[in-house]
């Protein structure tokens, strides 16, 4: 899914996913964009979350010559796999966004003299488009991924999967020894216990 400053419209099958450059006109220097896309408009399949809700993007796209800046949000919800059981569980997404799209080769813009300025355009992350297009599923790829915990744990006090037996410890218990012993130290073991035996 696209969004062009130029008349072009183009309806193409890319890895599975739909993708349209939609003949939007970016002629003022300020235009309220917002659109609801369904899961299968922005996966492929490789991801490592399933998209479960419509996603709802709404933005603000401000123009300068051939410079965009974008200022929104994205709300969804996300499925991913519980690091520990392995079980899928729900992770609802709202984030903001404030992207700067500038085109391929050109040169990022000196910081503004004003302190305020300078320090508000350093929160600005800077992403360069090409043929005079943005890439919206990149851009909400990008935020879903931000949005994903370094380690995702469906609870924090999952107890997670036997390593022996592989019962979900969540559901059910198990009678595994929790022990681990060495399988190579087994000789020694015996050596230990005759030496024992042979004392008493």
């Amino acid at each position: 899914f696209f969004f062009s400053s130029r008349r072009r419209h183009t309806n193409k099958l890319v890895t599975g996913v739909q993708t349209c450059a939609l003949p939007i006109y970016i002629r003022q220097p300020e235009t309220e964009f917002h659109k609801v896309l369904q899961p299968a408009d922005v996966s492929t399949g490789d991801e490592e979350y399933r998209v479960t809700a419509p996603v709802d993007l709404r933005m603000t796209i401000h123009k300068d010559h051939d410079r965009f800046r974008l200022v929104g949000t994205v709300k969804t919800a996300l499925e991913l796999q519980c690091s520990r059981c392995l079980e899928p569980f729900g992770l609802p997404v709202d984030r903001d966004f404030d992207l700067r799209y500038l085109p391929h080769g050109a040169a990022e813009p000196e910081a503004d003299a004003d302190e305020d300025t300078e320090v508000e355009d350093d929160d600005v992350a800077v992403t360069f488009y090409r043929d005079e297009v943005i890439d919206l599923n990149e851009l909400l790829r990008e935020q879903f991924y931000l949005a994903l915990p370094m380690k995702p744990l469906h609870a924090e006090d999952c107890k997670g999967i036997c390593p022996q037996c592989g019962t979900n410890r969540n559901l059910a218990p198990c009678d595994c020894n929790p022990h681990w012993e060495d399988p190579r130290l087994a000789g020694l073991k015996t050596l230990l216990k005759r030496n024992d035996d042979a004392k008493s």
